[in-house]
C-alpha cells in the first residue's frame, strides 16, 4: 500500500474488527480484584492460550497469520506502542485477563519484582 492510497478510515475499521474478534472470546468475570476499593472484573480470554508450561496461560490468537498475545494487542489498542524491553504486567495477576485497566507497561525487572511480591503475598 502506498502512502497515496492510505485511508485512515480503513485503519479504524481494522482496529474495530480486531477488537470485535477479541470481545467475542472474552467473559467478564468478577475475580475479586479491586482498583481504588472498587470491584474491577477481569476480561477472561476463552480462546487458545500459550499452554501450561513456564510462561503459559496467556491468551493467543492469529492476527494476519501471526500468533500474538491478546493482552499485548489490547494494551497497544488502548495505550499505544510497547517499547522494546518493556513488558505488560497484569495488575490482577491473572494471565488470561485482557481488561485494559488491569494492564500496565513495566520493565522486565519491575515485572519480576511484582511477580515475586504477589507470590509471597499469596503464600501468606
Amino acid at each position: 500500500m502506498s502512502l497515496m492510497s492510505f485511508n485512515p478510515n480503513d485503519l479504524a475499521s481494522r482496529r474495530d474488527e480486531i477488537l470485535a474478534r477479541i470481545h467475542e472470546r472474552v467473559h467478564v468475570i468478577d475475580m475479586g480484584f479491586t482498583i481504588d476499593g472498587m470491584p474491577s472484573p477481569c476480561h477472561i480470554w476463552t480462546g487458545p492460550d500459550s499452554g501450561d508450561g513456564r510462561g503459559g496461560g496467556y491468551g493467543r490468537f492469529s492476527l494476519n497469520g501471526v500468533t500474538v498475545a491478546v493482552h499485548r494487542v489490547v494494551y497497544t489498542h488502548y495505550f499505544g506502542y510497547i517499547p522494546a524491553k518493556k513488558q505488560i504486567d497484569h495488575k490482577c495477576n491473572n494471565r488470561p485477563c485482557c481488561n485494559p485497566i488491569h494492564l500496565k507497561l513495566v520493565s522486565h525487572l519491575a515485572n519480576q519484582k511484582l511477580r515475586a511480591k504477589r507470590a509471597k503475598e499469596s503464600k501468606q
